[in-house]
C-alpha cells in the first residue's frame, strides 16, 4: 500500500549527468555525446516528463510523472535504464564476446567486404555462407584466427542484437545439439572494449 504522501508526490527518478557527457533534451530526442560518441533517442509516453535539471553537485536528468500508477512507474524506470545505458554507451562503451566451436566441419568466419555482415562458410559441410547482419554503428573483430568475435560499440541494444544475429545464424535444427556442439556461442559481455 502506498501512503497519501507518496500519492501526492508523484515519481521523480533523478540520473547524474558525468562531466564528459552532454545530454540535449529536444521535443521527445533525448541525445547523449560523451568521448566515444552520440546516441539520440525518442523517449515519449503520456504523463512523463523527462528535463535537465542543475544542481550543486553537477547536472542530473529527471523522469518525472504526477501519477504513480503501476504503468508510469514501468516506464519511468525503462526510460532511466534506457538513459544509464547511453551514458555508459558513450563514455566507455559495451561489448559481446563470442566463441566460434567447430568438431565436425571446420567453419570459417569472416567479415563482409561492404562490413555489414558476418560470412559463416562451411558451417556443418554447407556450401553457401551464412549471413549474420551487423548493425549501425557496431564493429565486429574477429581474433585468434576465427576462434573468438569480438562485437563493441556505443548503443548496448544494437551490440547485442549484432551478437544475437551471429549466435543465430548458427542455430541447427535436426541436430542433437550434445553430440553437434558446432556453432558460435556467446561467453562474456560487459563495458569497454573486450580487449
Amino acid at each position: 500500500m502506498t501512503n497519501s504522501a507518496e500519492k501526492e508526490a508523484g515519481i521523480n527518478i533523478s540520473i547524474p549527468i558525468p562531466e564528459d557527457v552532454n545530454v540535449t533534451i529536444k521535443g521527445r530526442m533525448v541525445k547523449v555525446e560523451g568521448p566515444k560518441g552520440a546516441i539520440e533517442r525518442e523517449l515519449w509516453h503520456p504523463g512523463l516528463h523527462i528535463q535537465i535539471e542543475k544542481r550543486d553537485t553537477g547536472n542530473e536528468i529527471v523522469i518525472k510523472a504526477d501519477s504513480i500508477r503501476k504503468e508510469e512507474r514501468a516506464m519511468a524506470g525503462t526510460y532511466a535504464s534506457h538513459l544509464k545505458n547511453m551514458i555508459v554507451g558513450v563514455e566507455d562503451g559495451f561489448f559481446y564476446k563470442l566463441k566460434v566451436v567447430h568438431a565436425h566441419f571446420p567453419m570459417q568466419v569472416a567479415i563482409t567486404k561492404e562490413g555489414k555482415g558476418v560470412s559463416v562458410s562451411n558451417f556443418l559441410g554447407e556450401r553457401k555462407p551464412r549471413i549474420a547482419k551487423v548493425e549501425a554503428g557496431v564493429k565486429v573483430e574477429i581474433k585468434g584466427k576465427g576462434a573468438e568475435i569480438v562485437v563493441s560499440g556505443i548503443n548496448k541494444e544494437a551490440v547485442g542484437q549484432t551478437a544475437a544475429n551471429i549466435e543465430q545464424t548458427t542455430r541447427i535444427k535436426g541436430y542433437d545439439p550434445r553430440v553437434f556442439q558446432d556453432g558460435i556461442y556467446l561467453v562474456d559481455r560487459g563495458v569497454g572494449t573486450g580487449v
